[in-house]
């Protein structure tokens, strides 16, 4: 029987009623002074316990499908994601290389200190052979605003003769309300990153890890917020004016790209949505096409509609001009409703906005399907992206 099969859920339930029945039916014969009897009564409690908790676990799985199948949630899935649809990478979009400084420590990011890079094949500490992850703060000039993450810098970075050389880079989203350290140590991106250099399945770039709200523990939702927090112009203005200050990152049209699960996929798309020159390539790993409203969130929109349903990625379709963007939605086929309205997302889709799609046939909103997903869709990035110079 199916992990999300309601049967089972039903089943789990009835046994649960039955065992706390069974439970007041046994326990008044339990009720004498002897070691049988007391450890009769710790294995009543402990079964009707247990009952109630998987029941418990299954209810909030069913909801959330944070895991589609038995293999999900014992992490045996390891099949990639496979992507269809029109888009094509050029990488060869306009704009000049700009400065910044050449290395860490400028103004701009503050580096706060090296990290280890997690994953297979990221062994040693050559920079030159495995590229650097820097544990960093992006403050924000223009708002004020102020996080943590990490940077990984590909080898290309530190190899001879790439001393003044160039490079894309992606902003890369938790969700909410997420952890960057997990970027590195779950989903492992900068490994994922040096297994494609390595397969010539990606072309160098710098990685900027982060969460997707710098204005913890409240969740912006990557939105402008009346007379609070302008959390989309740090990500827009802020954090590229940082990493160009302190890193060899591309200035100019496709030199820049954005990465999300879950509220980061959200921001992604959204990001990319409303500021096209910035970020003309997005990608979402399950996430969502309306801004969340509830206690994390707060009042986003000060009681105005219009920007409430400019938060409404669907919205924007049907009633404003398509950007020029790039955008891949990144779904498993069992993630509850995600791959249905990702679908009716990329339907509805018109030039110049081109929409394609990756898909795995199983698994859940949760690390063990996004893992699956990132490598195909960081390849899919570095072809929108432009090369290094």
């Amino acid at each position: 029987m199916g992990l999300t099969n309601h049967k089972l859920l039903a089943l789990m339930a009835l046994l649960a009623v039955f065992t706390v029945l069974g439970t007041l039916w046994v326990w008044p014969r339990l009720a004498v002074r002897s070691w049988p009897a007391m450890f009769l009564r710790l294995g009543t409690i402990a079964v009707t316990q247990l009952a109630l908790l998987v029941t418990l676990g299954l209810a909030v799985n069913d909801y959330f499908v944070f895991y589609s199948s038995w293999s999900d949630l014992l992490g045996r899935e390891h099949g990639a994601g496979v992507i269809r649809g029109t888009g094509g990478g050029t990488g060869t979009g306009g704009g000049t290389a700009a400065g910044g400084g050449t290395g860490a420590g400028a103004a701009g990011v503050q580096v706060l200190g090296p990290a280890e890079i997690t994953g297979a094949g990221a062994v040693g500490r050559d920079p030159a052979r495995i590229g650097r992850l820097d544990r960093v703060r992006l403050p924000g000039a223009t708002t004020g605003l102020s996080s943590d993450g990490y940077v990984y810098l590909p080898p290309q970075y530190f190899q001879p003769g790439g001393e003044t050389r160039h490079f894309p880079a992606v902003l890369v989203l938790t969700g909410f309300p997420g952890d960057a350290a997990n970027l590195v140590t779950k989903l492992r991106y900068p490994a994922a990153e040096l297994d494609l250099l390595r397969k010539g399945s990606m072309q160098p770039t710098v990685l900027v890890l982060m969460r997707p709200s710098p204005t913890m523990p409240r969740d912006s939702e990557c939105e402008d917020i009346p007379n609070g927090p302008q959390v989309q112009r740090y990500f827009t203005t802020d954090v590229p004016a940082d990493l160009r200050a302190s890193y060899r990152v591309l200035d100019g049209t496709g030199s820049l790209g954005i990465v999300g699960d879950s509220t980061g996929g959200y921001c992604a798309v959204k990001l990319g949505m409303e500021h096209p020159r910035t970020f003309p390539a997005a990608v979402s790993l399950s996430g969502y096409f309306k801004a969340a409203e509830d206690v994390t969130t707060g009042d986003l929109f000060a009681g105005d509609p219009r920007r409430r349903a400019e938060a409404d990625l669907d919205w924007r379709l049907a009633h404003l001009p398509m950007p020029p963007l790039a955008v891949l939605l990144a779904d498993s086929k069992e993630d509850g409703s995600t791959y249905a309205d990702s679908s009716a997302f990329a339907a509805a889709a018109r030039p110049p906005l081109v929409v394609d799609q990756e898909t795995v046939d199983t698994g859940g909103h949760n690390f063990t399907t996004w893992g699956r997903l990132i490598p195909p869709a960081l390849g899919w990035l570095s072809a929108h992206l432009r090369v290094p110079e």
